[in-house]
C-alpha cells in the first residue's frame, strides 16, 4: 500500500510539474507540495543521488549551491540541483521528483541542494547530506527566525551524525554547530577593510561561549565575522583548513591555500561576501576531490547569477543591480555598505518591499532598524528614492541615520521612481531589491535604462 501510493505521488506530482512548466511557470514548489500531501514520506522513497552535497544558512547559499553545480557540471558530473531556490521541503521533493524515472529512481550521480535553515528537521532524516556546507548564522526574518542560536538548533538537531560539515571558521555561531561530527573550515586572511570594533547595529556574539568573558578580535570584517579569541580561558576561533590570503580586490585576486598546496583565484565579485561564497566553494570542491587547477578552470568561466548582481551601460550611467534580501537586516546592511563603498557618485532605488508577505500578513518592519542605514549617509550618494508599499517607512529610516532630506525622494508605485532620479554623466545607479520582485525589477530596469539613454542625447 505504501509503495502504491508513493507512485500516484510520483506520477500525479510529474505531471503538475509537467503541466505547470507547459504554461511557464516555474514549477519549483507545487508538485512537491502535492506530493507530500499525498504521500507524507515521499522524501524517505524517491530515489536520491549517490553524494548528496547540502547547503543552508542565512545568506549566500543560493550563490554558492548554483557555484557548486556549475564547476561539477562543467567536469561532467550529472549533478541535480534546485537552481532556482525553492529550499523548503516542497522544493527539495520537486527537484528530486523532476531527477527521478516513473518509477522513482534518481537519474543522477550527484546533488546540491539548497535547504532552508527552518526546513532542516523536515528534509535531513530522509535526504541524509554526505557533506553539509553552512555559509554563515545571522539575524534573519524577526518573525520567522528569532535569532541566530534559534535556528542553529534547528539545525543540530537534525544533521546526521556522518554527515561531514563545511563551516566558517570565521564566524563563531555557525562553526560551533555539532561538534562531534567530522568537518573543515575555511576561512579569510586579514583584509585592508578589516576593522578593530564593529561598526555595525547588529553585533551578536560579543562574549566566550565557554566561560562568558569578553572576546578580544584580532579582526573584523563586519558583525561578528572575523578571528576572535578570549583573554580568560583561551578560546578561540577555529582554524581554517582552507584559507584565503593576498587577497587583492584592486587586481581581483586571491591565493587560496590548504594542506596540499595553494592557487590563485580570479575574484568573481569585489565584495567581502562574495569573496566568501567563492573559498566556501572551493573548500567543498577540494573535500569532493576536485584539484585547485580543475577547480579555478572552473571558477574561471562562472558568474555570480544576474538576478543576485550585475552592472550594465546605459547611455552616461551604469546600472547596477543588487538584491538586497528583504526583512533581513544583515543583508541589507552588507548591500548598503558594498554600494555605498563603490568609485563615483550614485543614486538609489530602494524596493525591498516583501511583495509575498504583504498577501498574507502584515510586515514587521523592526529590521529596519537593525539594519545600517548610516551607510548611505556619504557625500557620495546624491540621491535617494524610496519606492513602494514601505516607501515612508524607509524615508523615516533614512532621516534617523542623518540621510539630508533633500536628498530623499519617494514614490509609491515602483515603476514612478526612475522618473525621480538625475541620471548625471558618469554616475551609477544602484537598484536594491528583495526575493519576490523578480518581474517588476525588470520593468523598473528596463525604465531605468530607457530614461539614461534619451538622458545621454539631450
Amino acid at each position: 500500500m505504501v509503495r502504491l501510493r508513493f507512485i500516484l505521488a510520483l506520477w500525479l506530482s510529474k505531471c503538475a510539474r509537467l503541466a505547470l512548466r507547459l504554461v511557464r511557470r516555474n514549477a519549483t514548489y507545487f508538485p512537491g507540495f502535492l506530493a507530500l500531501r499525498l504521500c507524507p514520506d515521499f522524501l524517505r522513497y524517491v530515489g536520491k543521488p549517490e553524494k548528496i552535497i547540502a547547503v543552508t544558512g542565512s545568506n549566500g547559499k543560493t550563490t554558492v549551491s548554483n557555484l557548486l553545480c556549475d564547476v561539477l557540471a562543467g567536469k561532467g558530473y550529472r549533478v541535480l540541483g534546485n537552481r532556482l531556490g525553492s529550499n523548503v521541503a516542497a522544493g527539495i521533493a520537486t527537484s528530486l521528483l523532476a531527477g527521478s524515472t516513473v518509477f522513482g529512481k534518481t537519474q543522477y550521480e550527484m546533488a546540491v541542494l539548497e535547504v532552508d535553515e527552518r526546513s532542516s528537521k523536515r528534509i535531513y532524516p530522509f535526504v541524509k547530506p554526505d557533506y553539509l556546507i553552512i555559509t554563515n548564522l545571522f539575524r534573519d526574518s524577526i518573525m520567522r527566525n528569532a535569532h541566530p542560536q534559534y535556528i542553529a538548533g534547528f539545525i543540530e538537531e537534525a544533521v546526521p551524525e556522518t554527515t561531514k560539515l563545511i563551516l566558517n571558521a570565521d564566524d563563531l555561531i555557525s562553526s560551533a554547530i555539532c561538534p562531534e561530527n567530522p568537518r573543515a573550515h575555511f576561512g579569510l586572511g586579514p583584509m585592508k577593510t578589516d576593522v578593530e570594533t564593529c561598526v555595525n547595529l547588529i553585533n551578536d556574539v560579543q562574549i566566550c561561549p565557554v566561560c562568558c568573558g569578553e572576546l578580544v578580535y584580532d579582526y573584523r570584517r563586519y558583525h561578528h565575522i572575523g578571528k576572535a579569541h578570549c583573554r580568560g580561558c583561551g578560546f578561540a576561533s577555529p582554524q581554517s583548513e582552507y584559507f584565503a590570503r593576498e587577497i587583492d580586490t584592486d587586481a581581483g585576486t586571491m591565493t587560496v591555500a590548504d594542506k596540499n598546496g595553494e592557487m590563485s583565484y580570479r575574484l568573481l565579485s569585489g565584495s567581502v561576501f562574495n569573496i566568501y561564497n567563492m573559498v566556501t566553494v572551493i573548500a567543498a570542491l577540494r573535500e569532493l576531490g576536485l584539484s585547485h587547477a580543475e577547480i579555478r578552470q572552473g571558477l574561471d568561466t562562472a558568474s555570480i547569477v544576474e538576478t543576485r548582481y550585475n552592472a550594465r551601460k546605459a547611455g552616461g550611467v551604469t546600472i547596477i543591480m543588487q538584491m538586497s534580501k528583504d526583512k533581513n537586516a544583515l543583508a541589507g546592511s552588507r548591500a548598503f555598505d558594498y554600494i555605498s563603498g563603490l568609485p563615483g557618485r550614485k543614486e538609489i532605488i530602494l524596493m525591498m518591499n516583501c511583495a509575498h508577505d504583504q498577501q498574507h500578513w502584515s510586515e514587521n518592519t523592526a529590521w529596519l532598524y537593525d539594519c545600517d542605514f548610516e551607510f548611505l549617509n556619504r557625500e557620495t550618494i546624491t540621491r535617494i528614492v524610496a519606492t513602494g508599499p514601505r516607501a515612508k517607512d524607509y524615508c523615516l529610516r533614512l532621516l534617523l541615520a542623518g540621510v539630508p532630506e533633500e536628498k530623499i525622494r519617494c514614490a509609491f508605485h515602483e515603476l514612478d521612481a526612475p522618473d525621480l532620479l538625475e541620471y548625471a554623466e558618469g554616475s551609477s545607479i544602484c537598484l536594491l531589491y528583495g526575493t519576490d520582485v523578480l518581474a517588476l525589477v525588470y520593468k523598473v530596469q528596463a525604465k531605468l535604462e530607457k530614461l539614461a539613454q534619451e538622458a545621454s542625447v539631450q
